[in-house]
């Protein structure tokens, strides 16, 4: 009497000589996937004897119907029937109860999708197997897929006793192996039940907190990881979950916790860097600095402290270390260097080093600084005079990137308008205004457009129809009461406009500088610096200059007013504003 094994190894011999169906190792759905038979005939996966279920006689013509039956799936499997398949193989590996066979039924059963006959065939291997890993790994696994979380406690711990060598790393994974299920408060109680038995392991507590903390049990997820650490003092995984926990509740606490452990432990980096990390959250930025110097000093080739450490130079606005550090991290062997890339051309834009930042520019291939870098490059060009240079990278750019057509168009006005070319840019708008005739922002360029060319009814006609859109946008309340200020027209109406604009964003230095020019238009001078100061002193903008200039004049303060124009055009030689304020009240 022939063995199921050697059976099932003829009905795969058998299928090779009939149909070009896949060899040992080839790929079903585009995975290599296992030959049905396993190595020997009569052994199992680790070579000890197949458990034996109600042999099958050849005598009963048996071994002719496997040999079709698996036939007929292969088969169907090759034209993309896969539930009939499916269904072919399950009705097979469960008339014969073969390990084999119910492997390759649940592996044809996965690929059709069919998680319910996974389920039901893994339950049948590990009744064939009870001792088989790969059994109870593939009943844990459809268990879980399938939120069927009742009596998988059990299941789970069998399978961590199973391999103690490896079980303060398998608790760890506890949480990544359930993270597709919504139901986090399921998944909590499952790890409790499931870590119950290995509570003098740190791991098991750090799998409690982590559990916990997603279900939102905060006080027992924080109970867990000072567990963790209780029991193994220096981790600093339990550290970094518990000050995320403390964090919730009070950043200050997370911070000296952290403090703490890096004041015990010098060497911690994770959680040094999570410490710098949270002090920059709280804006305690030299102290962040300090921790990123020390960072600096032991892992001066991690990008991980590296980019942080260049960023925060660049909000203390530390040019030379920010430079320094991005230079060095585009060395070092990351994924993707875009960022450090648009960071440096920034930085040599800003530094009067056009080629430079060009160079830098181009390096941005991926992700959200692309359509930045390219807009930055097209100033650069207009700057040096490339016009249509600039339009067609910015064109060339809209075709790549549809979704930003609209950001795009604008930048390639802007462009036009910095050439003075204000009717070809309200051109280029206009054209897209009639396919999107209420988009916000083609509606604010093309009325700052038409208000260069005194064409104030159409600019009007466009803000109010923006303020109609958008009632809270208030840029648009202030274009149109700047406008009407700067031409002395309708004061009392300007007035109420800027005054709303300001409502809506009280420091804006834009709108601050509007409000003192209006006030100046109406006679209150005094009123009028007063926030034009500030405004200048928020944003050193060459227009506010010329309106602060302007009043200091009028007020009779000659030498104050002299001071701020010839300093203001010393930092914006080419303003056509500053340079009008220095020819009537400077020279």
């Amino acid at each position: 009497m022939k063995s199921k094994k050697s059976i099932v190894l003829c009905a795969t011999l058998a299928l090779a000589g009939v149909v070009p169906v896949f060899a040992a190792g080839e790929a079903v759905d585009g995975r290599p996937r296992k030959p049905v038979a396993r190595e020997a005939a009569g052994q199992g996966a680790s070579g000890a004897p197949a458990r034996a279920a109600d042999p099958l006689p050849l005598g009963r013509g048996l071994t002719a119907q496997i040999v079709y039956q698996v036939l007929l799936a292969e088969v169907a499997l090759q034209r993309g029937r896969g539930d009939f398949a499916s269904q072919a193989y399950t009705d097979l590996a469960l008339r014969t109860r073969d390990p084999a066979l119910l492997e390759r039924a649940i592996e044809v059963a996965g690929i059709a999708r069919r998680l319910d006959l996974v389920l039901e065939l893994a339950r049948q291997w590990i009744q064939v197997e009870p001792d088989s890993k790969r059994a109870q790994q593939v009943l844990a696994g459809v268990m879980i897929m399938s939120n069927q979380f009742d009596g998988l406690a059990p299941q789970l711990i069998s399978m961590l006793e199973a391999d103690r060598p490896a079980l303060p790393g398998n608790l760890l994974g506890l949480n990544r192996m359930l993270a597709r299920s919504p139901d986090r408060q399921a998944v909590y109680q499952l790890i409790s039940r499931v870590c119950a038995p290995f509570l003098d392991l740190p791991e098991a507590h750090y799998a409690l907190a982590v559990a916990a903390s997603s279900a939102g049990e905060n006080e027992r997820a924080l109970a867990a990881a000072r567990k963790a650490n209780e029991l193994r003092p220096d981790w600093e995984p339990a550290v970094l979950v518990e000050a995320e926990l403390l964090a919730r509740r009070s950043p200050a606490e997370a911070i000296a916790r952290l403090q703490a452990f890096v004041d015990a432990y010098p060497m911690a980096r994770d959680v040094r860097l999570f410490l710098a990390r949270a002090l920059v959250g709280e804006k305690r930025y030299a102290d962040a600095k300090r921790q990123f110097e020390r960072l600096l000093i032991a892992y001066p080739n991690n990008p991980d402290v590296v980019f942080p450490v260049a960023v925060l130079a660049l909000q203390e606005d530390d040019r030379v270390l920010a430079e320094a550090q991005l230079k060095h991290l585009v060395t070092l062997d990351i994924p993707d260097k875009s960022t450090a890339y648009y960071y440096l051309g920034q930085l040599a834009q800003d530094g009067k080093r056009p080629d430079e930042a060009l160079s830098h520019f181009r390096q941005v291939r991926t992700g959200e600084h692309v359509v930045p870098s390219v807009v930055r490059s097209a100033a650069i060009l207009s700057s040096q005079g490339k016009i249509d240079e600039a339009r067609r990278l910015l064109q060339d750019a809209a075709s790549a990137n549809p979704q930003q057509r609209v950001r795009l168009l604008i930048a390639e006005a802007a462009v036009l308008r910095e050439d003075k070319q204000y009717a070809a840019a309200l051109e280029l708008l206009d054209n897209e205004l009639a396919a999107q005739p209420d988009e916000p922002d083609l509606l604010y360029e093309s009325a700052l457009l038409a208000e260069k060319l005194d064409r104030l009814e159409l600019m009007e006609s466009r803000l109010r129809k923006l303020i109609e859109l958008q009632p809270e946008n208030a840029q648009a309340y202030n274009a149109l009461g700047y406008s009407y200020a700067e031409r002395n027209l309708r004061l009392p109406e300007a007035r109420q406009l800027i005054e709303k604009a300001l409502q809506l964003a009280p420091d804006d230095p834009f709108i601050l500088d509007s409000m003192g020019w209006v006030l100046y238009r109406q006679g209150d001078h005094a009123s009028a610096l007063t926030l034009l100061l500030k405004a200048y002193g928020q944003r050193s903008d060459p227009e506010i200059a010329a309106h602060v200039g302007e009043v200091l004049w009028t007020l009779g303060r000659y030498d104050e007013a002299r001071r701020t124009l010839r300093e203001a055009q010393t930092k914006h030689p080419g303003n056509d504003v500053l340079s009008e304020a220095v020819r009537k009240f400077a020279q």
